[in-house]
């Protein structure tokens, strides 16, 4: 991912929004840190990160959580160095072990499933990145929301393999 540099043109940062896609989709955090500068800025959703370590324990702990991840990204914006990208991803959350009944502290909405019971969520959401000179990301800013689906609404479900040939309908974009 590291080797589109800006200034981006239409055709760049279509690669670059694709090349993303691709390295998040292997869910490896370590690897994904690394399209990062060492002093990379993150806000995802209110959690806010600053480098290489906080990104690759805030990956690791949200895989955790979120299995079966697939994600789709697509090109919403952009200019020399900055991309907006508009995303959606779909996983599923594991059954919550003990007596934990409320949701994740998303103030009563999003994710957090209930306990023995698994869910499916999608996530609709913008993200707006930042490139240094030699193409690493140094600011990436996510706003998202999470929609509980039931695993027959999945658009990524098992068969389907490249999330690009999933057709994704006006009303969710």
């Amino acid at each position: 991912m590291a080797d589109i540099l800006p200034p981006f043109t239409h055709e760049s940062a279509t690669r670059k929004v694709k090349a993303a896609q691709a390295l998040w989709n292997t869910q490896d955090p370590a690897r994904i840190a690394l399209a990062y500068t060492s002093s990379s800025v993150w806000r995802n959703r209110s959690t806010f990160l600053h480098g290489h370590a906080a990104i690759t324990s805030f990956l690791t702990d949200k895989w955790r959580r979120e299995t079966r991840y697939r994600l789709r990204k697509e090109l919403f914006a952009f200019t020399e160095n900055r991309i907006a990208v508009q995303f959606w991803y779909e996983f599923y959350e594991e059954p919550k072990e003990g007596g934990q009944e409320e949701v994740d502290g998303k103030e009563g909405e999003g994710y957090g499933a209930k306990k023995g019971k698994g869910q499916w969520w999608r996530c609709y959401g913008l993200e707006d990145w930042t490139f240094a000179d030699d193409g690493r990301m140094e600011k990436r800013m996510m706003s998202g929301n999470d929609v509980r689906i039931e695993e027959k609404e999945r658009w990524f479900g098992e068969g389907v393999g490249d999330v690009d040939g999933v057709e994704i309908g006006g009303e969710h974009w």
